[in-house]
């Protein structure tokens, strides 16, 4: 795994769901979140199209006393501010879909410090020694990645591998908030810093530690964007990827599910990377706590990680040691399946509780929680309670994210023509299932003392395909063939159990379907605690029904409740706001 590792903490997460009235009953174009502008004013809006937009298709916005905010030329999506009738000349257009608010977007993660280190890989130093995925580009789509920290720079050099700089939102490309640089350190920082101290203690490497960044800022110095900012940098990164050589894109960002993938523009804009051959990969989100549904935080997972191209990532928490078995589900890690399309979901977990990795000098969350960082003499003898200048440690799925981003791009350096589907259906197959079936967690909440205990099931909602092993992952040789979108799962109120729709994403020859490639015992293996699951002997995922009314894993809460199953979001009208510590 890590040469000495990441550490990590508790963290917060603020999401603010869209709250305007609903001014378009029946139009299935319209968004019920908008509504409609005066006469005289204009409303900005975000325009899915069936086609890459072309200049005719602003100009008619133009026409109609519009106006164009951006002109993105790789994803499918217009961004406009609309007067009424440049609304209803959009809703007339059959080249939309779909036309939506700009939601806001946040970051998932910080707050409390803990010391606890854990140990992402197996073999990790045969790994490393091997493969440091050199001149691969991870596109870090966040707060910003400040540059000057010496750990982004090549191995002993002054030379940055933070390759390109671009803002979307905020002042200058410098990471203001402190997010982005954390993010940016754990998927492909550099220890040039405690490498160079005499009988150091520690070190904290991240994953792909040749890899070059792209720094695409599209979160302001709070930790906030929007879906028209995350796009433009979507865009730029597609844009950019022969120059820079993109092959991984990290979002430890993200927003509630308010309709559905295949409408959505930031999953729009996700899946048009993916089809330019860029692996995606998403934060879950931080809700798996949410109970305000009564589903127990399942159907939680936050959007664009709904898509079900992209690989969607959980947090484990390693309490404290260096074996896979160690590793359990996070409270805060936000579960499947996904509002609205059902999609399974997460795809994997990593590690992502008390992470450090590398801080922003002057950002917010420094000042805000100067606890978080690390002082000098936890990896240098000769230091003191000082705080460094370099580390800082959070918590969050935000953290686990960029681990599989790290993975994604050795296994494409080790492999260039790699597609993203068959990178995803790698890590996927490789990952480690060695979890119990559950697992009570008691968490104390430091601000308030108080203290609650949660039951963790481990199952496909939760944990995905389990915990990412790129040492595994490597060493097969199995190139998979077909699709690896993630299936989506259905009620079946006949049998009272949950039906796998294995091609429900028009997913020809799935890899979840294909025996040959999986084999038996492939991702789950046949039994898992005495219980027949979706991941059985005839695929990866299985073909009958996967979970049924009686298993005694939390799942009551789930398949009997309309919050999950219903046709529509259970959180676009209401404002969520959740604090997450740092788990014991």
């Amino acid at each position: 795994m890590m040469r000495s590792v990441y550490k990590a903490i508790g963290i917060s997460c603020l999401i603010v769901a869209a709250t305007s009235a609903c001014g378009w009953s029946g139009d299935e174009k319209v968004d019920k979140d908008i509504k409609r502008p005066k006469p005289g004013e204009t409303l900005e809006v975000l325009v899915h199209y069936k086609v890459q937009p072309r200049e005719e298709h602003h100009q008619r916005v133009l026409d109609h006393n519009g106006k164009v905010r951006q002109r993105l030329n790789y994803v499918p999506i217009g961004h406009y501010d609309v007067t009424p009738e440049a609304l209803d000349d959009l809703r007339n257009n059959p080249d939309v879909v779909s036309i939506s608010p700009n939601h806001p977007v946040r970051s998932f993660s910080n707050l409390q410090w803990y010391s606890t280190d854990f140990a992402p890989l197996n073999d990790f130093y045969n790994l490393h020694n091997k493969w440091k995925a050199g001149g691969i580009g991870i596109a870090i789509i966040d707060s910003g990645v400040n540059a000057g920290n010496k750990n982004f720079n090549a191995w002993h050099s002054k030379t940055s591998r933070v390759v390109y700089s671009e803002t979307f939102a905020g002042v200058g490309t410098n990471d203001q908030y402190g997010h982005g640089s954390h993010v940016a350190g754990i998927a492909a920082g550099d220890d040039n810093v405690t490498s160079l101290i005499a009988n150091a203690t520690a070190g904290y490497y991240g994953i792909a530690m040749d890899a070059n960044i792209i720094n695409l800022k599209v979160l302001d110095g709070n930790g906030v964007g929007s879906d028209a900012s995350v796009i433009a940098g979507i865009n730029r990164a597609i844009a950019l990827k022969s120059t820079y050589n993109i092959r991984v894109i990290n979002l430890s960002l993200g927003r509630p599910v308010t309709g559905s993938y295949k409408t959505d523009p930031l999953c729009q804009a996700v899946e048009a990377a993916w089809r330019a051959g860029i692996v995606v990969v998403v934060a879950a989100g931080n809700e798996g706590r949410n109970n305000t549904q009564g589903t127990q935080g399942y159907g939680t997972i936050a959007a664009p990680g709904n898509d079900p191209y992209v690989i969607t990532v959980g947090a484990t928490n390693d309490r404290g040691q260096w074996s896979p078995s160690s590793n359990v589900v996070t409270t805060y890690s936000s579960k499947g399946p996904t509002a609205i399309d059902h999609i399974v979901k997460p795809d994997l977990v990593a590690p992502g509780n008390r992470v450090i990795s590398m801080q922003s000098a002057g950002s917010s969350l420094l000042a805000q929680n100067p606890a978080n960082q690390i002082p000098t003499n936890a990896y240098d003898p000769a230091g003191t309670s000082a705080y460094s200048p370099y580390f800082f440690t959070l918590s969050g799925t935000s953290m686990a994210a960029p681990f599989v981003s790290g993975a994604a791009a050795m296994l494409i350096d080790q492999n260039s023509s790699l597609t993203p589907d068959q990178v995803k259906a790698k890590l996927m197959r490789n990952a480690w299932r060695g979890f119990p079936a559950n697992m009570s967690i008691t968490v104390t909440d430091p601000t308030t003392g108080v203290t609650t205990t949660y039951t963790e099931n481990h199952d496909m909602f939760t944990i995905g395909a389990g915990l990412v092993d790129i040492w595994a992952a490597y060493n097969d040789n199995t190139v998979p063939l077909g699709s690896a979108a993630s299936p989506s799962v259905s009620f079946n109120q006949s049998t009272g159990k949950v039906d796998l729709a294995l091609n429900s994403v028009g997913a020809a020859s799935a890899v979840w379907g294909t025996s040959a490639i999986w084999g038996t015992s492939a991702v789950w293996g046949t039994n898992v605690s005495g219980i027949n699951v979706v991941w059985g002997s005839s695929a990866a995922w299985g073909t009958s029904a996967a979970w049924g009314t009686s298993t005694n894993r939390g799942f009551s809460a789930v398949w009997g409740t309309s919050s999950v199953w219903a046709t529509s979001t259970t959180t676009a009208a209401e404002s969520i706001s959740v604090a997450i510590n740092g788990e014991p």
